[in-house]
C-alpha cells in the first residue's frame, strides 16, 4: 500500500491511477493523516443489442418505408431544412 500527500497526488494523479489500475492500493493523506483512498471503479457490463426488439411494433406484412417515406419534402419543410425560414411558424 503506498501512502501519498494530497501535493503529491495532485503533481503525480495520471501515475498514481495506472499504479491504482495494475493492482496497488494507494491512499491520500493530509498531511500524516489517510483520508481517502484511490481504487477503480467497476467496469459496468454492457447489455447485448437484440436486434429486433422493436418488431413487434410493425403490423406483419406492412413495409415501414412505404407510404410516401422516398417521397420528395413539402415546400414548406424544405425551407426549413435549408434555413430560409427563421420563424417555423413563417412556413406555414
Amino acid at each position: 500500500m503506498t501512502i501519498v500527500t494530497i501535493h503529491e497526488a495532485k503533481t503525480h494523479l495520471s501515475r498514481l491511477i495506472a499504479r491504482v489500475l495494475a493492482g496497488e492500493e494507494v491512499t491520500i493523506a493530509r498531511g500524516k493523516e489517510p483520508v481517502v483512498k484511490l481504487m477503480p471503479v467497476k467496469e459496468i457490463p454492457k447489455a447485448k443489442r437484440k436486434l429486433g426488439h422493436l418488431a413487434h411494433l410493425i403490423p406483419p406484412g406492412k413495409d415501414p418505408l412505404e407510404d410516401g417515406f422516398w417521397d420528395p419534402l413539402p415546400e414548406e419543410d424544405l425551407k426549413l431544412w435549408n434555413g430560409e425560414v427563421d420563424d417555423p411558424n413563417d412556413a406555414l
